[in-house]
């Protein structure tokens, strides 16, 4: 080599330090080194956006002129510096063109290792040395040092103590790993490290970046930095999975693991974060690839370790619409979808199990209901139990909740009119088949409702109501009747179809009549054998339109008692065998008092096992 050997290096080697290295080697001895223009702007505009890449490869520039400084090689920057729109064409090859360009006017040797780069300079005429990626043995990222066998996570912040959460799922526990604080050179450092696995590991990928962010998923480990302006200070959060849980290991029912893998289905995993979702999906993936159905996933970052048969897709282009569109065309029988959280998320969702695929979706929650309210006002309420017909609810680690999805037409729970009838969604347990929930329209609001373990507060007037409507009621009938109060201002009554007719009475004139004198509706049903009804005491006797109620005696100092609870408020009459004694209105607490000395309390203290109180009027 000559004094006026040149040499032109593109962005790939100076970012990769493979042209610092080798001068350092030796090589390249009294060669001239350019560096184009076009090739700093392109390392400055990254380094403006946060990208790391841009702040390695200034960092590679400034070695570089520190080794010009001590004479050890001749640096030369040249050149036009790019217009803003030559930068942001950059991905499409203005850059590299531009530094091609330099190589040509200097008849330099042209580095690099972009091995589009290389061939588009072949055929250019240029010389050119290509550098191959090194396939070097790779070695343990500093990262892991921080990790345990029972780590689940790392966090890194500059200035901080840097802290682990360590534990098992669910039960974990935050810990510090060392008193000294992080540095911002060593979080530099960890973040080059993990560029340079992404170049040279095939099971190592940059996911996602951003100004100011980035993710790596490197092998089954997550990570997160996060630098300003994005965040106050440098941050790295590595995250990765402790247990390997296949299906079999929650214990789950015969039903649900019939349920899941029968038919697609559309299934929202759902808990809040750390409890284990993603995991139970991907046990689930597997299970779905072994029964012989196709399965792919859709993640943002690609996180879910599943058989390597499994196929993971990320975004195209940063949006899972153009995903599900090739997805569509691969026709999969089944998708894991890592995570639902958007609305454009779930549209997606949605818009693939309305094409028959079946859909399994993580999405955060609180509770197992939470991930159908999610769903409310990003698809359209009638298709929501299309879309999602199960509900899994995980909570440390193991399946706590599962709901069954059903669109139903009833009247909703705590109406009564046969007219207010509509669509509803039932969420009912899967395992009880109770439902607990229903979600319907009421006006122009969207209502989710619980339904089940939730006792209303009856004022204490609906007693009395109650009272006074049997009363009023049985001087028609010849047998008990069931009122049950729905309203303030209306209720149901329940009896035998023989008395109905009855109380209606001739085009209705009867049932209008009572309704006037009580002041509330009265809905009159006939009474089925599974009807609502009060359980009467054991010492209540049937008679013609009268209830005879066997009172509990007692004497006090003052006082003969009698009582009976169930005729709280109530006027009744008090026989003894079949005399009548007297009339009185029964106390708040059911007694009726007599004066212990008086002539009535003699006559029902001599014989109280006659002793009947009546409630009621003989026809």
């Amino acid at each position: 080599m000559t004094e006026e050997f040149c040499i032109v290096p593109d962005t790939s080697v100076i970012i990769d330090g493979r042209i610092t290295a080798k001068l350092k080697a030796g090589e390249f001895k009294s060669a001239r080194i350019i560096i184009a223009e076009a090739l700093m702007s392109e390392l400055e505009a990254q380094a403006n956006r946060g990208k790391e890449m841009g702040f390695k490869g200034l960092e590679e520039l400034k070695e570089l002129s520190d080794m010009a400084k001590r004479g050890e090689i001749t640096l030369e920057f040249t050149g036009k510096r790019p217009s803003f729109e030559q930068i942001k064409l950059a991905s499409g090859g203005e850059i590299d063109a531009m530094i091609r360009g330099i190589a040509v006017e200097n008849n330099a040797l042209f580095i690099t290792s972009d091995r589009v780069q290389s061939e588009v300079a072949r055929a250019k005429g240029l010389n050119v040395e290509y550098l191959m990626p090194l396939m070097e043995e790779l070695k343990a990222l500093a990262i892991e040092d921080y990790f345990t066998d029972d780590t689940l996570s790392v966090h890194l912040k500059v200035n901080v103590q840097p802290c682990a959460k360590r534990g098992t799922v669910g039960k974990q526990k935050l810990v510090k790993i060392r008193e000294e604080a992080s540095t911002e050179k060593e979080l530099r450092m960890i973040t080059r490290e993990l560029i340079e696995r992404t170049k040279r590991d095939p099971d190592s990928h940059l996911e996602i970046e951003y100004e100011g962010v980035m993710v790596f998923q490197i092998g089954s480990m997550r990570i997160a930095i996060a630098r300003p302006p994005f965040s106050d200070g440098m941050e790295i959060t590595a995250v990765r999975p402790i247990a390997q849980v296949r299906l079999d290991d929650y214990k789950l029912s015969k039903e649900l693991k019939t349920r899941i893998i029968e038919r697609q289905r559309g299934i929202l995993v759902a808990g809040p974060p750390g409890a284990g979702k993603s995991t139970f999906a991907a046990s689930v993936a597997e299970v779905l690839f072994e029964q012989g159905f196709i399965v792919k996933t859709m993640e943002s970052p690609r996180d879910l370790q599943v058989p390597e048969a499994i196929t993971q897709y990320a975004p195209i282009q940063r949006d899972m619409e153009k995903t599900a569109d090739i997805l569509l065309l691969v026709r999969p029988d089944y998708t894991i979808y890592d995570e639902v959280r958007k609305t454009k998320d779930f549209q997606v969702f949605a818009d693939m199990r309305m094409a028959g695929v079946g859909m399994i979706g993580v999405v955060h929650a609180t509770r197992g209901v939470d991930a159908i309210q999610r769903l409310i006002g990003r698809v359209e309420l009638g298709i929501i139990p299309q879309v999602v017909d199960t509900v899994i609810f995980i909570d440390k680690g193991e399946v706590s909740k599962v709901y069954d999805v059903i669109f139903t037409v009833k009247v909703p729970q705590g109406m009564v009119e046969q007219d207010l009838a509509r669509p509803v969604i039932t969420i009912a347990d899967f395992e009880t088949r109770k439902v607990e929930y229903e979600i319907y329209t009421y006006g122009e609001q969207v209502v989710v409702m619980p339904v089940a373990g939730v006792e209303r507060e009856r004022p204490a007037t609906w007693g009395l109501a109650v009272r006074e409507i049997e009363k009023e009621l049985m001087r028609y009938t010849g047998n008990r009747v069931d009122v049950e109060i729905v309203s303030d201002s209306s209720a149901a009554v329940y009896m035998d179809e023989e008395d109905i007719a009855g109380v209606i009475g001739k085009g209705g004139k009867t049932i209008d009549l009572i309704e006037k004198k009580l002041g509330i509706h009265l809905d009159i049903r006939e009474r089925k054998a599974d009807a609502p009804g009060k359980e009467r005491s054991k010492s209540q006797v049937k008679e013609i339109g009268i209830m005879s109620f066997v009172p509990a005696i007692e004497r006090s100092k003052k006082y003969v008692i009698l009582t009976v609870k169930e005729l709280s408020g109530a006027t009744v009459d008090v026989y003894s065998g079949d005399e009548c004694l007297f009339t009185a209105t029964v106390g708040k607490k059911g007694e009726v008092k007599i004066g212990k000395e008086t002539e009535t309390a003699f006559q029902i203290m001599e014989n109280p096992a006659i002793v009947t109180m009546r409630f009621g009027r003989e026809k």
